[in-house]
């Protein structure tokens, strides 16, 4: 009988307050769909990170008779045969290198065509002015410094370059379009906290009467409060599996079909479905119970028991 009376109370307070009701399931959804998507983007950086970061390599550009005339760092002359002895043979002794991989001029020209031999500036490219190369793989990207420090500057070296520079930017952007959903996520749950307080302000004053009686019959202070969380947790569950709709329809338009960016985009490890299944149970018990707590706190000052 009594969870009859809680089941009518609560169908009555949603009944009463269907449009506030139905603001802070909109608002809790929205804020909820921001902190998804940005546990997802947090997620597609880390994997992003962890695809790229394990393929890159340092490159040692060595000097050319072309570099010799024009660069300052070349200025001794183009790297001589026992330099590029010396290079290899402390690289094979360096415990961080991996991989090592020898460019010729030849092989950087012709890798350099099949790039951008549509373009009018690759006519006036010639073999003899690619410079040859060291490609180093390391056991730990990160310990770059480790090689640069080791050949930058020296005589027959151009130059010292990590591939990770040219991801750099990329990561950065994608981190700070993280911070923005977060901060706007931050917004957007306030306002569904402040809608749920005042949903429960108005319930609870729009039933003054019946929870009056209840005082005068017995009723304990949790069961009078019952009905007005569980309004909460309902709305508030609502809007989490709305949310979880959200980021699931985002997933398989923005990526599997819709725009495509996994065909469009294939360079780009992209997070699976399973890192989307992991967040949906969070973003639905986060919706369930941010708005019961909120309401439990509310009820605490405005409803009197």
């Amino acid at each position: 009988m009594r969870a009859q009376f809680v089941l009518s109370e609560i169908g009555v307070g949603l009944r009463r307050n269907l449009t506030m009701t139905f603001a802070v399931i909109i608002s809790v959804a929205l804020s909820l769909a921001l902190f998804g998507s940005a546990v997802l983007l947090s997620k597609q950086v880390g994997t992003m990170k962890d695809y790229w970061y394990d393929k890159v390599n340092v490159s040692i550009y060595l000097c050319n008779k072309n570099d010799a005339r024009f660069s300052k760092q070349c200025s001794k002359g183009a790297v001589t045969g026992g330099q590029k002895d010396q290079i290899k043979a402390e690289l094979e002794k360096m415990e961080i290198v991996d991989k090592i991989h020898y460019e010729s001029a030849e092989q950087a020209y012709k890798r350099y065509k099949e790039s951008y031999g549509d373009t009018p500036l690759a006519d006036t490219i010639t073999p003899d002015q690619m410079p040859e190369s060291y490609r180093v793989k390391l056991h730990d990207p990160e310990k770059y410094a480790v090689v640069e420090t080791a050949f930058a500057g020296r005589a027959g070296v151009q130059s010292v370059e990590d591939q990770r520079d040219v991801l750099t930017n990329l990561f950065d952007l994608m981190t700070g379009m993280n911070r923005a959903a977060i901060a706007l996520m931050s917004l957007m749950l306030l306002v569904a906290l402040m809608l749920i307080v005042n949903t429960v302000r108005v319930s609870a004053f729009s039933r003054r009467r019946e929870t009056g009686i209840m005082r005068l019959v017995g009723a304990s202070s949790f069961y009078i409060q019952l009905p007005f969380i569980l309004e909460a947790a309902i709305a508030g569950l609502l809007g989490g599996l709305m949310a979880a709709g959200m980021l699931i329809a985002g997933r398989y338009f923005l990526i599997d079909h819709g725009l495509a960016l996994a065909d469009k985009m294939p360079l780009i490890n992209f997070i699976g479905w399973d890192a989307v299944a992991a967040t949906l149970p969070l973003v639905v018990v986060i919706g369930l119970l941010m708005p019961a707590l909120a309401a439990f706190v509310a009820l605490r000052k405005y409803l009197k028991v």
